[in-house]
């Protein structure tokens, strides 16, 4: 597979020395040079890509920027109007989702100063969406290699949890492991949620103790070589009660159904349907998200296993498979692995036991 900023080129400018694309935000930027920054601008033409980084970054740039030619600069708009004069450019596609609207007027006048036009659509906007979708086997290996830390942090904490620990004290200790084993981070905010709270699918994690009886429930992930991973499991210290294993049951029931059904060619919200009518038939009205999401460069990206979501699920997607039942002031259960979408179906590239644990 070629590299992000040719797939780009191909899907974009189609050969026409008349087109650019200018990549502005900072995740996209990174995503396209393998090169993290606060600042600056990516600008892809038909024969050459540039990263122009002000003097912060330049010389960091030069040793680690991938697939661009690095450009220092003083005024950011002046030297894209020399890189528009130089190549002919006429129209630049512009990231409008990423834009305020005096950002953009801003590109506008400056770029008509210098003979060409600001594409103000969602062409680019589409265009990186629809390719980062697809993630490429290099993208595969480091979103694994991000799991594979989250993996190894679920195994960790389970002697950790014991009666009187806090979902603070359990988190911190998930983080500072990830982080020993090479994170670059947590792939976000974690959840521990015990007991009552875990009724609360985004819970806080809070100075609430675990205790006898409790379904404790951790929605992790790692960030590591700019790629997240996300999980989630929910345990149990000591024995449950027949309500709380069936709940965890029609739950697991729903998960497995939706690894089943993955392929190309389903519909994204059709997969959403699977899962939600095994919760509703028994729980109705207690599954309130979306069952999944696209992982990878961010932690929530596209497509969606959702309602509404009509796209069609491809061989190299990466999404999330999340089902959940809530019980107010109860507890709640969840179950999250992530899916790689393959040729003829999909593999999960979470290897942590989904069977209940008690501990």
């Amino acid at each position: 597979m070629k590299n992000p900023v040719e797939r780009l080129t191909e899907r974009l400018i189609h050969g026409d020395s008349q087109k650019a694309a200018l990549v502005f935000s900072e995740k996209n930027r990174r995503y396209f040079t393998q090169f993290p920054a606060t600042d600056g601008a990516l600008l892809v033409t038909a024969e050459e890509a540039y990263l122009l980084m002000d003097f912060r970054y330049e010389e960091a740039a030069h040793y680690q920027a991938k697939y661009c030619t690095v450009l220092g600069f003083d005024s950011l708009m002046e030297k894209l109007g020399e890189l528009i004069q130089k190549h002919g450019i006429k129209e630049i596609y512009m990231e409008c989702e990423q834009l305020s609207v005096a950002q953009a007027r801003r590109f506008e006048a400056a770029f008509q100063r210098f003979g060409a036009q600001a594409v103000l659509d969602e062409t680019l906007d589409s265009a990186i969406r629809e390719q980062r979708m697809i993630k490429s086997p290099e993208e595969v290996k480091k979103i694994e290699a991000s799991q594979e830390i989250t993996d190894a942090a679920f195994q960790h904490i389970l002697p950790y949890i014991k009666e009187g620990v806090t979902e603070r004290d359990l988190a911190l200790e998930i983080e500072f492991f990830m982080r020993k084993q090479g994170a670059e981070n947590v792939a976000f905010e974690l959840i521990v949620a015990a007991g009552k709270n875990g009724s609360q699918c985004h819970a806080v994690p809070s100075d609430n103790q675990v205790h006898k009886g409790d379904f404790i429930t951790m929605d992790t992930g790692a960030l590591l070589d700019g790629y997240h991973s996300d999980m989630t499991r929910t345990v149990a210290l000591g024995q449950v009660s027949d309500e709380q294993k069936a709940v965890y049951d029609t739950v697991l029931k729903a998960h497995l159904a939706v690894i089943d059904y993955v392929k190309p060619g389903v519909v994204c919200s059709d997969v959403d349907k699977v899962a939600r009518d095994i919760i509703e038939k028994d729980y109705p009205g207690t599954f309130g998200h979306g069952l999944g999401h696209g992982v990878g460069f961010e932690i929530h990206e596209w497509p969606r296993f959702g309602r509404g979501d009509s796209t069609l699920a491809a061989e190299g997607m990466v999404v999330t498979d999340e089902p959940g039942i809530y019980l107010p002031a109860k507890y709640g259960v969840r179950i999250e692995d992530m899916l790689l979408v393959t040729a003829d179906g999909c593999r999960s590239l979470t290897k942590s036991p989904k069977e209940l644990i008690c501990l």
